[in-house]
């Protein structure tokens, strides 16, 4: 039996973490207790999705405690070291791959070297990195091109043999764009804000990282149908102390410091999340009316925003405004941003969905035709000059 699409128990793992207060999410054991009695709690799951959801459930327990290195531990009855996961034991996953080793090789020996080390830091089994010979690849398509790179699809085979290098990555449905595209109209505030919220998660995970993602749009944000949306292409996502010398990006969501030439920051990363609260608030990308990059740069760093969304609630709407602010020392770090989106998701997810019905006037948001300036909507090196020091509008300009 699949459960791998199932929205009811997306939605029953959603909530059984929105209703958590922060103190107890803050302890990992407390919180995977809470949210395994909430699901056992839920009169609308039968009996196996209960069963899946508790075993995702662990699955992310044990992640979690394997990242952090803490959490109660146990005594392996295979191989008698302490260990933190429940489901297995990292231990005996690392030591069969390292007699694994002789089996396989990439013909490269630093690549061959860099796979063994990460093979032997493995905290879950589903997320081991491997080598794939090029040959066990088939239906080979070109789907995109990235910041450095072009992006192929393929389905995989068992027939080793040498080839080009590549990453290989799972595949997923849908991009924020698109998704936005296709289900403006039937999108609650409550699914929006769980939207956000998921995009909150995923960039506090690369900020404690010491990492900037540099390069943050709706095109980068990516969705399985019962899953969370994620954080892709991480092409210029880098060290906080290794700062770009140039001006890369998709203009919309490019911070007004960055645009008149000052380093990326954690604090650049929260502007782009504010256009995007303002995208998912809309359904559309933002500014898709400017046609000249220049005429854009000149209005974002002089304190132009898009015009908030009437039904936008008053918590989001605030929030949003934090984020995009000129200043970027009242921006919120990652860590605040995702505690309050996780406050507001908390009070959404505990109302029905017929109390949280979309708003009639956001619901009446027309989506405009982006094609014409379709150009805004790539990343790509900016360049301006003579641009003033940025700056806030008046509130009735946003």
């Amino acid at each position: 039996m699949s459960f791998g699409n199932n929205k009811s128990i997306n939605n029953a793992l959603n909530r059984s973490y929105a209703l958590m207060d922060s103190n107890t999410r803050l302890n990992a054991h407390k919180a995977y207790e809470f949210r395994k009695q909430t699901i056992l709690d839920n009169e609308s799951l039968t009996e196996n999705e209960k069963s899946e959801a508790i075993r995702i459930l662990t699955q992310n327990y044990d992640l979690n405690k394997l990242t952090l290195n803490e959490g109660t531990k146990r005594i392996c009855e295979n191989c008698n070291q302490e260990c933190l996961a429940t489901t297995y034991c990292e231990y005996c996953v690392r030591n069969y791959l390292k007699a694994k080793f002789s089996d396989w090789t990439s013909g490269n020996v630093i690549i061959d070297n860099l796979i063994q080390e990460c093979q032997m830091k493995t905290i879950v089994p589903s997320l081991i990195p491997e080598w794939i010979p090029y040959n066990s690849l088939q239906n080979i398509e070109y789907l995109t091109k990235g910041g450095f790179s072009e992006i192929y699809t393929a389905n995989r085979i068992d027939d080793p043999s040498n080839g080009d290098y590549m990453l290989v990555m799972n595949k997923l449905d849908i991009d924020l764009r698109k998704y936005l595209q296709q289900n403006h109209n039937q999108l609650t505030w409550k699914k929006r804000i769980q939207i956000i919220t998921d995009i909150t998660l995923a960039l506090r995970r690369i900020h404690e990282e010491n990492a900037i993602h540099r390069d943050l749009h709706s095109g980068n944000i990516l969705y399985n149908l019962g899953s969370a949306f994620r954080i892709s292409d991480l092409g210029f996502c880098g060290p906080a102390d290794k700062p770009l010398k140039s001006i890369y990006g998709n203009l919309p969501y490019i911070a007004p410091e960055v645009i008149i030439g000052k380093e990326q920051t954690f604090k650049s990363d929260i502007y782009s999340i504010g256009m995007l609260m303002w995208e998912v608030s809309s359904g559309q990308a933002p500014f898709i009316n400017y046609e000249h990059d220049y005429d854009l740069a000149m209005n974002i760093v002089n304190g132009i925003r898009p015009k908030i969304v009437l039904g936008t609630p008053l918590e989001y709407k605030n929030l949003m405004k934090q984020c995009w602010d000129a200043d970027p020392s009242k921006r919120p770090d990652s860590y605040t941003l995702q505690n309050k989106m996780n406050d507001i998701n908390l009070f959404y997810q505990s109302k029905s969905n017929e109390s949280l019905t979309q708003p009639e006037e956001n619901s009446n948001f027309e989506i405009e035709n982006c094609t014409g300036s379709s150009k805004l909507f790539t990343s790509k090196l900016h360049q301006f000059d003579n641009l003033p020091e940025p700056r806030n509008a008046t509130e009735g300009i946003y």
